[in-house]
């Protein structure tokens, strides 16, 4: 769309005045009326409003012998060109952080593609969506991201659902550690499996089909936990997050000047199945609602990284970086 060159605006600089009431230096416009199609930018458009937030034309008033524009106020939005992600498949969903950000997404209006083992639970999700919204498509599918081989045919298979892949957030694991040395090498191994080696799978699937299509965002979840070596029963876990956040950051470097946008996000503590083991042993619990809603704003913004909840991990993160180790092992007991 070229730059309003009249004193009436276009409809989608009208649209986008309706939100801005004062200088604005960044602001993304959505095309809500199609779904695949990302909205074209708008550069340093001076827009004139008046009436309602809501009002789709500027004001008239009759002087008697003419009609003339009588703009309250003038502002320039300049809006940054971000593509619209309307299809988004998530790993994990049928509980906790992933069935969280599912129904957020649900409710912002985006189409779903919902995979996990417990199928029960979610068809019982997408009943819930479905119901709820009525115009957002969910489709669910069965999947063990520990068979490599499925997680591509799955992936595929949402992306022939939906009519493509906009967004991916690689969000199964499990938090099954064992301390070291305790005689559970399997438990260990499970949990480096399911979070480090699927996550890779879960990445190559989907870098293939945003490279085919051009344009795609890969969301990795790590955690705050890969700050720093962990003791116990984190050990094994603060490992594996720390290795998927170097995937993430290591596509992120291959990407630049590609089609896929990378975020990696590391939530803190966020009540959930997987912290149910540790909740009365750790400080700064979130609630699931409050660190979903965390996570999907990071998502929205495309930023590289984001520790979520802001507070008080962006404080707490640094902290247990330098910390003496016999420090980091007090805050955890």
């Amino acid at each position: 769309m070229s730059p309003a060159t009249s004193s009436r605006p276009p409809p989608q600089a009208n649209r986008v005045a309706s939100h801005t009431w004062s200088s604005t230096t960044s602001l993304t416009a959505r095309n809500t009326s199609s779904p695949a199609v990302p909205t074209a930018p708008i550069r340093a458009t001076t827009v004139r409003e008046s009436g309602p937030p809501c009002s789709s034309a500027p004001a008239t008033e009759d002087s008697g012998t003419e009609r003339r524009d009588k703009p309250d106020r003038v502002s320039v939005a300049v809006v940054r060109h971000r593509p619209a992600r309307r299809r988004i498949l998530i790993t994990g969903a049928s509980s906790g952080l992933g069935a969280g950000m599912a129904r957020l997404f649900a409710q912002r209006g985006r189409d779903l593609a919902l995979v996990a083992r417990r199928t029960d639970r979610l068809d019982a999700l997408r009943d819930e969506l479905t119901l709820a919204h009525p115009d957002v498509v969910v489709v669910t599918r069965r999947l063990d991201v520990n068979d490599h081989d499925a997680v591509f045919a799955v992936f595929a298979d949402c992306r022939d659902a939906l009519g493509g892949l906009d967004r991916v957030v690689v969000n199964a694991g499990m938090g099954k550690g064992v301390r070291i040395g305790a005689g559970r090498f399997d438990a260990n191994r499970q949990t480096a499996m399911t979070n480090f080696v699927s996550a890779l799978a879960q990445c190559e699937a989907a870098v293939e089909i945003f490279t085919a299509a051009g344009a795609g965002h890969l969301v990795v979840v790590s955690s705050v936990s890969a700050a720093r070596g962990m003791p116990g029963s984190m050990t094994t876990y603060a490992a594996t997050k720390a290795a998927v956040a170097a995937l993430a950051e290591g596509i992120r470097a291959d990407q630049i000047g590609g089609p896929v946008t990378v975020t990696t996000l590391f939530p803190g503590f966020i009540r959930s199945e997987m912290t149910e083991g540790i909740a009365d042993r750790v400080r700064f619990m979130a609630d699931t609602d409050s660190g979903c809603r965390a996570m999907v704003d990071a998502m929205e913004r495309e930023v590289a990284e984001a520790i979520v909840p802001a507070w008080p991990w962006r404080a707490v993160v640094p902290a247990l970086r330098h910390a003496p180790l016999a420090q980091v092992r007090k805050f955890l007991r």
